[in-house]
């Protein structure tokens, strides 16, 4: 699963963008106010050449475009925007043009670390305050800054309209490219999460205000591993008008998956970004629309259904068709056309009348990629001509070998003729194809095999007839974790020269399908799996769209991918992989306890994983509370009792949840825990023993648990966590830890060394009697030592993840010390305190004093619950993980005392 999500993707098919000129980068000097308060971060205006000169004196006179950067992104990655709207603004002589800002956050971790992102919310609204001042007194000034946030720059875009002070208007445009709108990938710290439910609540709150900003949301299909496209789709709004999300997959003219960097430069997502830019400028006031609606179509024009035809606003209804054509009738219902080297002009004219009654639709396809209207509508019942037609040159739809036109003869009542406009061609060589169908005799529909049929059944079918088009409906697909792979061969009746064959893979309910063009004959692979599974009052079907060579048959099998079924788990739950980690080590960790309590012997660590990890100890209760969380008296008791939500009932919800997915992930939990605990152990080994080669070991020797030493390390520790960061002395007390165990790992290697040269001693010399009955002793410090050795990797093991999961503030806060010595917000400060103090002492427990404790019985009890709390509440929200360790750990402690 993990190999299908992170290698087996289509190949990169996004061009490079390219600088034509050396890309400049000019420091927009900020208040001094802003400046103090912001000494982190900067702002840039980007310029290449002669541009770059002229905009020295910061005299601009073009359109302001805001670039936010993501997390650990770069102010630089502006440049492919603004080098291609530098080149189309030349091609237009500069009437229009765009000027690029762009943010340098200091490349800050905020996907993982959400302490900063109102800090980087409020310095854009500041950014955009100072670039509409440049522009003060100028002829053409913006009112508004459109804006393009990459990654978590587009979260923090969103956030503007949080701010108390921040005026609506300052945006009414705003493009985010692969922007977790949804939830965090990586739900670290309570900052993070507390900022999505913010942000999310205020779009969906005060909908009704944000109908003067348009939103665009971009992701970057199965290619980016990073942030999951159902993450990218923005949420469920009333007001649909205003928001458009759409996978770049399905992007007309780009039709490509890109990674979570590549959407930043990669050439054909540009290109639709900047054509979208220059056909959204009001002529009148030289800047973007203000005009929701338009800037609504332009958006579906160029990112949705593109019609092969230049943007306009109000195409006229009725054209005129002239020249010296010559007029041709057609009365067949299939008809195709090849085109090369024609000198006349002709117009080809299918009568409906006779057509009405036995078909329901007409199909036509055009191979030339130009942009000029040609196919029309008459309305004139007597003549085989006509002067006056309606454009239906509107209704076509792009496609990458082709352009289409798919009309239902029952809405247009009024036409007599289609007509087909073929003008002379000099040296172009296209074909043309048109034909009448009834809906039913092209739509076919085929139900998908079963999630456990693991792909040795399959479901087929043939397609025999000739036409241009066919619907192939999968019935049943509709939810995430469904994965097939499809298979279309086709065969063709001549060897001759054809059209490819276009597949495309339509989400009826979702911007997210997906092309592949294949030559005829051919055998074509395509993957079907979802971003967004089917909304519960949908029940459309997706489909399988193929537009086929007219002389060729079709046989399509499906099959279920259990690897990209493994692959949709993984990538859908891969955040909640600690919880389940973490969660076997302390139900291993509670075995331990419990064993040292009835036989007084700690038992190896993977021995007890295999004894007590098992998934219905833990799974079993969570899907109980889920089944009764679907009552209301159930959840009204829930409530009262102030209980946060259970996290898989939320999963289920957004339609991301199933029932074997927890188990899959427990077993994966577990064989993770065993591993790492495999890898611990040998590293102990492996270290001890070099560190007994270099260091010969004093005695072991058996002192207070607190004394005076130790209290000054504690405080000493503890004043670290609160006055600069709390991961900075979790980590230090790890390293102790780690060291001290290693050391102690030689000491008691050492001592069964010796002990045993002594045994071999006794057993050779008759008057040893002494050494003989010091053994028995001996023998019971060598097992205390391996006992205390097996419970503190254990304990170690547990840490490790507590770390891991506090890293990214203490690389945030080493990034920016230069800055501020103290972290502030800090995650982790009140939890590090206690952490601090609780290893102090336990590094230096053995099992000898836990083993007699009154507490010994709960300690060993609590894990249990825990686990499941853990796997209950902490799935979504990763941050609350430590603190059930912690707790755990705490009772550990007071079992030494008590």
């Amino acid at each position: 699963g993990v190999r299908d999500v992170l290698f087996l993707y289509e190949e990169n098919r996004c061009s490079m963008t390219y600088m034509y000129e050396y890309p400049e980068y000019l420091k927009i000097k900020l208040p001094k106010k802003t400046a103090r308060r912001y000494p982190a971060y900067e702002l840039y205006l980007y310029g290449e050449g002669n541009y770059a000169e002229e905009n020295k004196n910061l005299l601009l006179t073009g359109i302001p475009v805001l670039f936010l950067p993501g997390n650990a992104g770069s102010y630089k990655q502006v440049r492919s925007l603004g080098s291609i709207a530098l080149r189309k603004a030349e091609d237009v002589d500069f009437k229009y043009h765009f000027n690029f800002f762009s943010v340098n956050f200091n490349e800050e971790l905020v996907a993982l670390y959400g302490g900063s992102l109102q800090r980087q919310t409020k310095f854009v609204h500041e950014c955009i305050k100072v670039i509409l001042k440049l522009y003060r007194g100028r002829e053409f000034a913006p009112s508004s800054v459109a804006i393009v946030g990459h990654s978590m720059g587009g979260l923090v875009a969103r956030a503007l309209l949080t701010l108390k002070n921040f005026k609506p208007e300052l945006i009414n445009l705003l493009i985010t490219q692969a922007t977790p709108h949804v939830a965090p990938v990586m739900p670290l710290d309570k900052y993070l999460t507390d900022f999505y439910t913010a942000v999310n609540n205020h779009w969906i709150l005060k909908a009704q205000d944000l109908r003067n900003l348009t939103t665009l949301s971009v992701a970057g299909g199965f290619r980016d591993y990073q942030v999951r496209s159902g993450l990218a789709f923005l949420p469920r709004l009333s007001q649909h008008d205003s928001a458009l999300s759409v996978v770049s997959s399905a992007v007309p003219r780009a039709w490509a998956s890109t990674d979570h960097l590549s959407i930043v430069w990669c050439k054909e997502l540009i290109l639709a970004t900047i054509r979208a830019f220059f056909d959204l400028i009001d002529e009148n006031t030289r800047q973007i629309t203000e005009d929701a609606k338009k800037r609504m179509s332009v958006l579906n024009h160029h990112f949705v259904r593109h019609p092969a035809k230049m943007f306009e606003e109000n195409p006229e209804a009725l054209t005129e068709l002239t020249g010296a054509f010559i007029w041709i009738t057609v009365k067949a219902s299939k008809w195709t056309y090849s085109v090369y080297n024609d000198s006349d002009g002709k117009y080809f004219t299918f009568p409906l009348a006779s057509h009405r009654k036995s078909y329901s639709h007409v199909y036509c396809e055009n191979s030339m990629l130009d942009t000029s209207s040609w196919i029309y509508g008459c309305m004139n019942t007597n003549s085989s001509m006509c002067l006056e037609a309606a454009d239906l040159s509107w209704r076509a739809e792009l496609l990458p070998t082709t352009k289409i036109v798919m009309l239902k003869l029952q809405d247009y009542p009024s036409l007599s003729h289609i007509v087909i406009q073929v003008p002379p061609a000099d040296g172009n060589k296209y074909t043309l194809g048109c034909e009448f169908f009834k809906e039913d005799s092209r739509t076919v529909q085929l139900p998908v095999t079963h999630l456990f049929s693991f792909g040795l059944s399959s479901s087929k079918i043939v397609l025999n007839s000739t036409g241009l088009l066919y619907n192939v409906q999968l019935q049943h697909f509709n939810q995430i974790y469904q994965a097939f792979k499809i298979y279309i061969e086709s065969h063709c009746q001549s060897l001759k020269e054809r059209k490819p064959s276009i597949y495309r893979l339509h989400i009826p309910w979702s911007h997210e399908d997906s092309i592949t063009v294949a030559q005829a004959p051919s055998l074509a692979e395509i993957s079907a799996k979802l971003h967004i599974a089917q909304p519960h009052n949908d029940c459309s079907l997706p489909e399988l769209n193929i537009y086929s060579s007219p002389d060729c048959q079709y046989e399509v099998i499906l099959k279920t991918s259990l690897l990209q079924v493994l692959g949709q788990i993984v990538r859908f739950h891969a955040g909640a992989f600690p919880v389940y980690i973490v969660s076997n080590i302390l139900l291993t960790y509670g075995g331990q306890l419990s064993t040292l309590r009835s036989t007084g012997q700690c038992s190896d660590f993977s021995l007890e994983l295999i004894r007590t990890a098992k998934p219905y100890k833990v799974e079993l209760l969570i899907s109980i509370v889920v089944f009764l969380q679907g009552f209301n008296w159930f959840r009204e008791i829930w409530e009262s009792l102030s209980l946060p939500e259970v996290d898989a009932a939320v999963l289920s919800s957004q339609d991301a949840w199933f029932p074997l997915v927890s188990l899959i992930l427990f077993l994966f939990g577990t064989g993770i825990a065993y591993w790492s605990g495999v890898f611990f152990s040998t590293s102990l080994r492996l270290f001890s023993s070099l560190w007994l080669t270099l260091i010969r070991p004093t005695v072991l020797q058996k002192d207070k648990l607190i004394t005076p030493r130790r209290l000054c390390g504690m405080i000493s520790l503890a004043l670290v966590s609160w006055t600069t960061c709390g991961a900075f002395a979790v980590l230090i007390i790890y390293l102790q830890y780690l060291f001290k165990v290693l050391k102690d790992s030689g000491h008691s290697k050492e001592t069964s060394q010796n002990s045993s040269t002594h045994t071999v001693k006794a057993q050779g010399s008759r008057d040893s009697i002494p050494d003989a009955t010091q053994s028995p002793s001996n023998s019971t410090t060598i097992a205390e030592a391996v006992n205390s050795l097996k419970m503190h990797i254990t304990i170690l093991n547990l840490f490790t993840w507590i770390v891991l999961l506090n890293l990214p503030s203490l690389i945030y806060w080493l990034k920016n010390l230069r800055y501020n010595v103290r972290l502030d917000p800090d995650p982790c400060r009140s939890t590090a305190v206690i952490l601090v103090c609780i290893l102090e002492i336990l590094m230096n427990s053995s099992t000898s004093e836990v083993k007699s404790s009154k507490l010994l019985k709960i300690a060993a009890k609590v894990p249990l619950p825990l686990s499941v709390a853990m796997l209950a509440f902490g799935r979504m929200h990763l941050y609350r993980v430590p603190h059930f360790v912690t707790f755990s750990l705490l009772l550990h402690v007071l079992c030494c005392f008590v």
